[in-house]
């Protein structure tokens, strides 16, 4: 058992977790077998992202501190608090994770900044693009209007090449 100083100390950890997290998942583990756990760390983590599981009472205490407009007591199973660092990488891959388990209900909620989102808003979230796929989006299409001129130029210029080997050709024979 945790003393009072010790869950004042956790409840402030958090709540510097949740202030620099952009967003927030609330996560339902309960009949996930600790293999099943362990794997959705690892994804979280390769995503830079971490989790954390509280009990909803230190949690709720954490969220009001940070200004998240969130229950912590409202929450449905045993809880658990994915932080990310962007807005939608938690929500990806906690998303992807629960595909298998179509008979749980995994994701039980989150928040954006201080802004509380059901289930369907988080699933949504996670269909969204990370920041790096919209930076690579954003490259293609700048870079499409040079590329196309290039290929312009560059058929213009072999036409004008075939153009004077048929020339050649036609005098030498």
């Amino acid at each position: 058992m945790q003393t009072k100083a010790q869950k004042e100390q956790l409840i402030a950890s958090i709540g510097e977790k949740i202030k620099s997290s952009k967003a927030l998942v609330f996560a339902d583990f309960k009949g996930l077998t600790v293999k099943e756990v362990t794997a959705l760390k690892r994804t979280l983590r390769t995503s830079g992202s971490s989790m954390v599981v509280l009990k909803k009472t230190l949690l709720n205490i954490a969220l009001e501190n940070a200004g998240v407009e969130v229950n912590g007591r409202k929450l449905v199973g045993q809880v658990a608090a994915v932080f990310s660092s962007d807005e939608v990488s938690a929500a990806k891959a906690v998303a992807e994770f629960a595909k298998p388990f179509k008979d749980k209900k995994i994701i039980v909620g989150g928040a954006l900044g201080a802004k509380a989102l059901s289930v369907e808003e988080v699933k949504a979230l996670a269909l969204l693009p990370t920041q790096d796929e919209m930076r690579a989006k954003l490259l293609g299409t700048l870079q499409a209007p040079i590329a196309s001129f290039v290929r312009v130029l560059d058929g213009n210029i072999s036409g004008f090449v075939r153009v004077l080997q048929a020339v050649a050709d036609k005098k030498a024979a």
